[in-house]
């Protein structure tokens, strides 16, 4: 005869606690994401001379 486990051990993890640690880091990236898109949008204003003073140039935008 063999004895098999059925119950599953209680890990106090529920669902809302799964999606209550990622919210925070979806939140997050959605901020950081809309600054960088901020940044490049003020930056994309100047002229090339103005983004040379502070030593940018226009290819650089893309990777902000």
């Amino acid at each position: 005869m063999a004895l098999f486990e059925t119950a599953r051990p209680v890990t106090g993890h529920t669902f809302g606690d799964r999606i209550a640690s990622i919210a925070p880091n979806l939140f997050g990236y959605a901020a950081d994401a809309y600054e960088r898109f901020q940044t490049r949008k003020a930056l994309n204003k100047l002229t090339n001379r103005e983004l040379e003073d502070i030593g940018l140039v226009r290819a650089d935008i893309l990777d902000m």
